[in-house]
C-alpha cells in the first residue's frame, strides 16, 4: 500500500502471492512465456496454492508444458540468477546488479519491491499481530533495504521493465493470458 508523503506500509504479502502468474525465458523462443496455474482444477493438491498443477505457455512459439509433481523449488538468494519453482526456467524479470541478482515472478511482485525501495518511511507489520510474520518486505535482502542502494535499485527496476519491449504485458494482459488459456481447454 503506497501512502502519501513517500510512505509504505508493509501489506503483508508473502512469496505465494505472486506466485499465480510466473513471467519466464521461453526454452523454444527465448520470449516471455508465463507458468499459470491450470485453470479449474483447484481441488488439486488439497487446495493449496503452491502445489495445484501449472503449465508453462507461451504465445510466441505456442509451447505449453504441464507440471503436476510435487517437488517445488522456491528461489532463494540473490547471488545467482532466479527461476520458476515449477519448471525451472530463468525468470523473464530480473537483471544483476554489483549486490547481486534483483528479480520478481510478475509486474505486481516487481511493483511491490519499486514501493517499497521509493518510500523514505517504511513502515513493517506489527509483530504483536496475527497472521504471517516474516513477509515478503521482511524477506528482502539487505542492499535492497538499504536508503543507499536507492537509486541504484530503482534504475534496476527500470531496467526489468524497459526488457519487457515488444513483449510488455500489463496486469490486464496477464488477466487475458489467463482467460485465453482457460477458454482453450
Amino acid at each position: 500500500m503506497a501512502l502519501p508523503s513517500g510512505r509504505f506500509r508493509d501489506p503483508r504479502s508473502t512469496e505465494y502471492d505472486f506466485i499465480g502468474s510466473i513471467m519466464v525465458r521461453c526454452p523454444g523462443c527465448e520470449k516471455v512465456a508465463r507458468v499459470i496455474p491450470v485453470p479449474g482444477d483447484s481441488e488439486h493438491g488439497g487446495g493449496r496454492t503452491l502445489f495445484r498443477p501449472r503449465r508453462l505457455v507461451c504465445r510466441g512459439c505456442g509451447l505449453a508444458r504441464s507440471w503436476g509433481g510435487r517437488l517445488v523449488t522456491l528461489a532463494r538468494g540473490t547471488a545467482q540468477p532466479a527461476t520458476d519453482p515449477y519448471f525451472g526456467m530463468p525468470l523473464w524479470l530480473q537483471v544483476e546488479t554489483r549486490h547481486g541478482w534483483l528479480w520478481a515472478y510478475n509486474l505486481e511482485h516487481l511493483d511491490l519491491i519499486r514501493r517499497f525501495v521509493q518510500g523514505s518511511l517504511r513502515e513493517r507489520a506489527p509483530w504483536y499481530d496475527t497472521g504471517q510474520r516474516m513477509t515478503l518486505v521482511a524477506r528482502l535482502p539487505a542492499w535492497i533495504k538499504r536508503a543507499k542502494n536507492r537509486n541504484e535499485i530503482l534504475r534496476a527496476v527500470g531496467r526489468i521493465h524497459a526488457s519487457l519491449g515488444a513483449a510488455a504485458l500489463s496486469a490486464a494482459g496477464s488477466r487475458d493470458l489467463i482467460h485465453h488459456v482457460a477458454r482453450e481447454r
